[in-house]
């Protein structure tokens, strides 16, 4: 069973989920503590000024009752001007005066926090009030319990025990939610882990309502679709270049090995002339498979304006022909192209058309509208149009008069089409009265303005 990564996606969403949902827990814990506090305090200083008015009623009237009464959870003193305790609620009768602060002269009252006051048990809130009389000044002490920071105790410990259940039950509802949602990825994950180059047909499961998660396996589906098709090629092309190399291979070594066991028969001089072309052979062979690797490979080529016409007139002046050319060639005709493997291109469509031509190849070079054109016409056999495509595979035999009967290799149309498409171009064959019609398209260079 794979082991959950703390670090994934659904992890740390899970973890912010928590932590937002304890962040709201704690900021509306303390807004309810703040208001309890509020709230105590308030009821706190309403309970001292009632307290106050009474004891100022029975300092008026000099009725002091023994105890005094209490209204609440206060305690209470009354102290004479000479200081003297005259009278006080319950818990602190017969005890001396529970504070020793007194208001200062220009104010009436004060307040303090003692932790405890004389005579009493942990931390209140003592507020002192003068009563000044004719005999002299009254001091009057009142005590309540001071409210903590938290407000309640009962409430601090509900409202954590709240919190860290809306923060557990957020973190286990997203933890579900969010593997829920990441399903598919596993499954996506699953299938591709499975996927091995003997097993390129299966595919990723698509989910039905996730648009995200479809695109998803879609494009990967696609992605698997086209690594199958590359692999297909891949092993056709392997195996037909190991065909190509053994037939020459095997030649050689018949010719060899029959020479070795005749050698007084054999005619050396033509002996070596039938290995040299074998290995001559072999070795064009080897060329073009390098060529279509490069290409295959995506290798940068080094491109700059050339103009198309006098690319075609060089290469085809350089070379004797069997057969008559005729040129209709435009000048001017601009493209942006790496001039070797253009010429590359030409020579292969060239050869193709010589080995096939009757009498003529026609080649015309010509614009139309933001495109250059190349033609390479011949007056052979022509080709069929349901193997118009068929041709630019590689290592095609058709078994027409077009096959390869003076040493092609099978490779030449196919390296054509690819370096078209790596200048930006196509390459096809198109309708024509007689023989075969090859049609290059590049796109045309323009300088810029």
């Amino acid at each position: 069973m794979r082991r959950p990564n703390h670090s994934s996606l659904r992890v740390r969403i899970t973890c912010a989920a928590a932590v937002l949902a304890a962040l709201i827990g704690i900021g509306v814990s303390a807004l309810v503590v703040v208001t309890v506090r509020a709230m105590d305090v308030t009821s706190g200083r309403e309970q001292i000024t009632e307290a106050t008015d009474r004891m100022l009623n029975h300092i008026r009237g000099r009725n002091f009752p023994h105890p005094l009464a209490r209204s609440g959870d206060e305690e209470i003193q009354v102290l004479n001007p000479a200081g003297q305790v005259v009278t006080s609620t319950p818990k602190l009768s017969g005890r001396p005066a529970m504070a020793g602060f007194r208001p200062p002269a220009h104010r009436m009252r004060e307040k303090r926090t003692l932790c405890p006051p004389a005579g009493l048990r942990g931390c209140m809130t003592v507020a002192a009030y003068k009563v000044v009389q004719q005999e002299g000044t009254w001091l009057v002490y009142i005590a309540i319990p001071a409210a903590p920071w938290y407000a309640n105790p009962i409430l601090a410990v509900f409202l954590v025990l709240v919190t860290l259940l809306i923060t557990a039950t957020m973190g286990a509802v997203t933890y579900r939610a969010v593997g829920r949602t990441l399903a598919p990825v596993d499954a996506i994950r699953a299938e591709l882990s499975e996927i091995t180059a003997n097993h390129l047909d299966r595919r990723v499961p698509v989910p039905e309502n996730q648009e995200e998660f479809k695109a998803l396996a879609d494009t990967a589906n696609s992605t698997l679709d086209r690594l199958q098709a590359a692999y297909e090629q891949l092993r056709r092309f392997t195996s037909d270049a190991s065909h190509e190399v053994r037939s020459p291979l095997t030649a050689i070594r018949a010719q060899v090995e029959g020479a070795l066991m005749y050698p007084d028969e054999t005619d050396w001089p033509a002996t070596g002339q039938a290995v040299l072309a074998g290995v001559e052979r072999l070795q064009a062979l080897m060329g073009e498979l390098l060529d279509l690797a490069r290409l295959d490979a995506g290798e940068s080529i080094p491109c700059a304006p050339a103009d198309l016409a006098q690319i075609v007139e060089a290469e085809v002046d350089r070379r004797p022909h069997r057969v008559r050319i005729v040129k209709h060639l435009q000048k001017g005709v601009i493209v942006t192209c790496d001039r070797m493997r253009m010429s590359r291109l030409l020579m292969n469509l060239f050869d193709n058309a010589e080995r096939h031509a009757i009498s003529e190849i026609s080649l015309v070079v010509r614009e139309e509208a933001s495109t250059a054109v190349l033609e390479v016409i011949d007056d052979g056999p022509g080709i069929a149009g349901d193997l118009r495509e068929i041709v630019f595979r590689r290592f095609t035999r058709l078994d027409t008069a077009r096959n390869r009967d003076a040493g092609g290799s099978g490779l030449g149309l196919a390296i054509a089409r690819k370096i078209a498409e790596v200048h930006g171009g196509t390459l096809t064959i198109e309708d024509s009265e007689n023989g075969g019609r090859f049609v290059l398209h590049l796109p045309r260079y323009r300088p810029a303005a």
